[in-house]
């Protein structure tokens, strides 16, 4: 009875009465943060074949009628159509861009629509398995959302957008956007900071201290967690670095509401006494691929020096796996390319880092930490 009255929602939307559209700054977000290539594709400006193509996946939609789970399968991006888009929709932009946030959005249907594996299945993926009731209600609700914000200009170039972020959205995901924009609230006394700062008055750029999550919901900072940051503030008033980054999003274990960076970032200011202005909280990162890629973008951000150093900071058997050959292959697995380079270790706790440029492309394959 759930999922029949949530299709006739559904039918609703379509009359007069649902006929205004506004503007959701939550979807607008999370779209541009997730899509921003495919966000700067005006349709009204895109050549005929790319309006071909967008017309007919419209008419593919239509012929679903109140088939919430066919909508899904429909609004899905098939190879020939990736390649149209990727070469004709955007000529300004790289093709890979295209290709690479299809290919996310794809991804996104699959997992929150159908019940597919995630990258991180023990940490996140929809609130119903595949299959059940609460799976199709959600995807129910997702499209009548969808539907409802068709208007949108985050949603305007193509419906599988929007369906896409409504798919997040009721599964109350919207991890990507938590803490935006990142250069304000606890992170903006560092950006501050960082403005004025003469960067050659210290050996690295920034101490990056990994997470480690606790085994329980409850306890807000882990032993390990605890170890980090005390070796973190140890090198800090060495003067090793004018800043400490703190990488860790709510990860472990599942439904969680601590994160790693906050809870890291307390700890220093309240039990070291570590000044706010040295602190800057990286909140996204799920693995510690994304620890070091979404590190080396809060540093481009903050303007350090593209030829310095940082410092990776955890305990020695995670720097035992950040040195290691299978991290490297993960990172070109997941990534696609590795976030930066590895000095040589300098303590078992440490071990330089030299960001690389390309940490910058978005990865809309993790829709949790693109």
């Amino acid at each position: 009875m759930r999922v029949a009255a949530l299709l006739c929602l559904m039918l609703a939307v379509a009359q007069p009465g649902f006929a205004a559209t506004v503007e959701d700054g939550v979807t607008a977000a999370l779209g541009q943060r997730l899509f921003p290539a495919l966000a700067a594709i005006r349709r009204d400006q895109a050549g005929t074949e790319v309006r071909t193509l967008l017309a007919a996946r419209e008419r593919r939609l239509a012929q679903c009628g109140d088939d919430a789970a066919c909508k899904v399968d429909a609004a899905r991006w098939n190879r020939q159509e990736i390649d149209a888009m990727a070469t004709l929709a955007a000529p300004d932009r790289p093709p890979e861009a295209i290709r690479r946030e299809l290919a996310g959005l794809n991804s996104i249907l699959d997992v929150y629509g159908k019940g597919a594996a995630s990258r991180y299945p023990r940490i996140d993926g929809p609130m119903g398995e595949a299959g059940s009731q609460r799976l199709a209600a959600d995807v129910a609700t997702a499209v009548a959302i969808s539907e409802v914000g068709r208007g949108e200009a985050v949603a305007s170039l193509d419906a599988s957008i929007g369906l896409a972020l409504a798919l997040i959205d009721v599964n109350d995901r919207l991890d990507a956007i938590a803490f935006e924009p990142i250069e304000g609230g606890l992170n903006a006394a560092a950006f501050a900071q960082a403005k004025t700062l003469d960067w050659s008055r210290y050996r690295y750029t920034a101490i990056i201290v990994l997470g480690a999550g606790p085994e329980d919901p409850l306890t807000p900072l882990s032993a390990r967690g605890k170890l980090h940051v005390k070796v973190a503030a140890q090198r800090y008033f060495d003067g090793l670095a004018p800043f400490i980054i703190l990488s860790g999003a709510a990860v472990h274990p599942r439904g969680t509401r601590h994160v790693e960076a906050v809870e890291m970032r307390r700890a220093l200011v309240e039990r070291y006494g570590v000044p706010e202005h040295a602190l800057v909280i990286e909140p996204y990162a799920r693995h510690t691929t994304t620890n070091l890629r979404n590190a080396s973008r809060l540093l481009m951000a903050m303007k350090a020096p593209a030829d310095r150093d940082a410092l990776v900071l955890s305990d020695p058997k995670h720097i035992d796996y950040v040195v290691g050959a299978e991290f490297v292959e993960r990172n070109r697995t997941e990534l696609g390319y590795l976030p930066g380079t590895l000095g040589k270790r300098t303590s078992p706790f440490d071990v330089p880092f030299r960001p690389s440029p390309d940490s910058a492309k978005v990865d809309p394959l993790d829709p949790l930490d693109p």
